[in-house]
């Protein structure tokens, strides 16, 4: 088969996550309802967060950023997936995808380290308590966010240069639901060794010194709670980070298992559908977790909308 070059590759078509006709009313509707539910989920806390003056600290504005960054993630794949349902079409310009692509990979990249951030955010306030004020400061704050976004575009880009450097065959099926850089290397014709290994590499550096830096922060933190005398203590310092940990659990819990599924499942269309969890499920979530289990998040809900009734 006679490869074609990259260039002269218009479009390619995403399967989506079934043939099925009859299911996909059903699949617009899931994830229609998914999609309108985390936008509105994650402005609502970026509007509590901003509106009330008491939420005015570190912890809150990396929550805000974090949930600025789920937005994007999901407006990265879902949008697309519903026009295509809804015009039955499968197709994604060359372009677009590779667009889509570097957001995606922006927006993941940029939840992993804000995960970090907050980490050391929450290390810093219960093993440093009394230094908190000054290490933490508005204008550490603003460069963490910056240093994490410009991290993260930097490897949107690198992916982004790396796939566009490939050559395809005439096969421009995609057996996802939008375009991911596995996907395209797997139908690549020229070879794509060091792509993959480059692809590893990037992916431990971007994806493993967040985690171990979350990792340390939290033996740190569990370290110090454990010295805590009362058992009030330790559940005040705990119940600072839970629900971080919750979501660290869940961001880093679905991406090994979407990783796991789609190294020990042959098809394709079965990672496709175990990666909506890490996409487009966890969020959805982040949203609650913070606001069930934090009461100054509920309390600058619920004042939010009294004044708008």
């Amino acid at each position: 088969m006679e490869p074609q070059n990259l260039t002269a590759v218009s479009e390619f078509l995403l399967l989506g996550l079934s043939d099925d006709p009859e299911l996909q009313p059903l699949l617009f509707g899931l994830f229609l309802s998914i999609y309108l539910v985390t936008v509105l989920g994650n402005l609502l806390i970026i509007l509590a967060v901003s509106s009330n003056y008491h939420l005015h600290i570190p912890m809150y504005f990396f929550l805000s950023n974090l949930s600025l960054a789920d937005i994007g993630f999901s407006t990265t794949t879902i949008p697309k997936m519903l026009v295509n349902i809804q015009t039955h079409s499968k197709s994604i310009t060359y372009a677009g995808c590779l667009t889509q692509m570097s957001f995606f990979f922006l927006f993941g990249c940029l939840d992993n380290l804000l995960l970090a951030v907050m980490a050391y955010d929450r290390f810093v306030a219960i093993c440093h308590p009394l230094n908190y004020p000054v290490i933490m400061n508005p204008c550490l704050c603003g460069l963490l966010v910056l240093v994490s976004f410009f991290s993260s575009l930097l490897e949107s880009q690198i992916h982004c240069l790396m796939v566009s450097q490939l050559t395809f065959c005439t096969n421009v099926e995609i057996h996802h639901f939008f375009c991911d850089a596995p996907q395209l290397l797997h139908l690549a014709c020229s070879d794509t060794s060091i792509n993959t290994i480059l692809m590893y590499f990037i992916g431990a550096i971007f994806g493993g010194v967040p985690f171990s830096g979350i990792l340390c922060s939290y033996t740190r933190i569990v370290s110090s709670i454990l010295r805590v005398p009362s058992t009030g203590g330790k559940y005040k310092a705990f119940s600072t980070c839970g629900s971080h940990l919750l979501v660290v659990c869940l961001f880093y819990g679905t991406g090994l298992g979407e990783y796991l599924s789609s190294s020990i499942s042959p098809s394709p269309r079965k990672g496709a559908v175990a990666s909506v969890v890490y996409t487009v499920v966890t969020p959805m979530l982040n949203p609650f977790i913070y606001s069930l289990r934090n009461r100054d998040i509920k309390r600058a809900l619920w004042g939010m909308i009294s004044r708008t009734a």
